[in-house]
């Protein structure tokens, strides 16, 4: 059953939970979402033995309108949209698992990807470096319509916020991408831990990083890249070379010293 109405997400589609996915509308194309369980993804949680909801979320990777698909392919681009279930995981919110972009062998770089919430609301969690010392560390509180660019090469994770709404969340991605697991899996996850007290985020440490802080902050707007507040996908339609710095990082490796999520 359909669980969404036919909202401007900037493409027809309509988000399902029961199933959790999608259903492409008019002339839309993407693939048969693929099914994140929660034995999946145990190894990145704060308590692996935690119970939840055997699906935690549903992806589905290059999603598009027909006539733009040789274009994205050109362009190295891919547009991705995920839904989350409702509910929590043990103390921690529903997320996403901590990962670094593998590098993209076309560019060179780990590459950069731009999110757009559509329902629900969002934490993208970010730090610079999986190593003891994790760098700056970032968890940006989004909204329906809110944009978050997470920059080359740095850990993340999307968190749902509100266990009562499902999260649903489309991104820009580089159309090699890959995702890194081990370091953060060897951290016993990212440099800090969600938590749900009540129907809140709250953050714990973890014990195997040195000691940083966490910024908690809101999402900005990225004028730098000529992002607008129109859904990221209507944004590619009028300019497609408007997110090429996604496959391209490198073209503005300049925008990229000393970024601020």
């Amino acid at each position: 059953m359909s669980d969404s109405s036919l909202q401007d997400f900037g493409l027809p589609l309509s988000i399902t939970q029961q199933p959790m996915g999608f259903i492409y509308q008019e002339d839309v194309t993407g693939p048969v979402p693929e099914i994140r369980t929660l034995d999946q993804i145990r190894p990145s949680l704060r308590d692996p033995t935690c119970d939840g909801p055997e699906q935690v979320y549903a992806i589905a990777m290059d999603v598009a309108r027909k006539i733009h698909y040789q274009e994205l392919q050109n362009r190295m681009l891919l547009f991705g949209v995920v839904t989350y279930a409702c509910g929590r995981l043990g103390d921690e919110p529903v997320r996403s698992q901590g990962h670094v972009h593998r590098i993209s062998q076309h560019s060179g770089w780990s590459p950069p990807e731009l999110y757009e919430i559509w329902q629900g609301k969002a934490v993208i969690y970010m730090q610079e470096y999986v190593e003891q010392e994790p760098g700056r560390c970032f968890a940006i509180h989004a909204a329906p319509g809110d944009k978050v660019l997470v920059p080359p090469g740095w850990a993340h994770a999307t968190i749902s916020a509100d266990p009562h709404v499902p999260l649903t969340f489309a991104a820009w991605c580089d159309r090699e991408y890959g995702f890194e697991y081990d370091a953060v899996r060897q951290h016993k996850g990212l440099a800090w831990y969600p938590l749900l007290q009540g129907d809140h985020i709250t953050w714990q440490r973890n014990p195997h990083y040195s000691p940083t802080r966490l910024y908690a902050t809101h999402p900005r707007q990225y004028v730098e890249f000529g992002i607008t507040d129109e859904p990221l996908y209507r944004q590619f339609e009028q300019d497609p070379a408007r997110f090429q710095f996604i496959s391209d990082p490198g073209s503005v490796a300049n925008k990229w010293v000393n970024f601020v999520p």
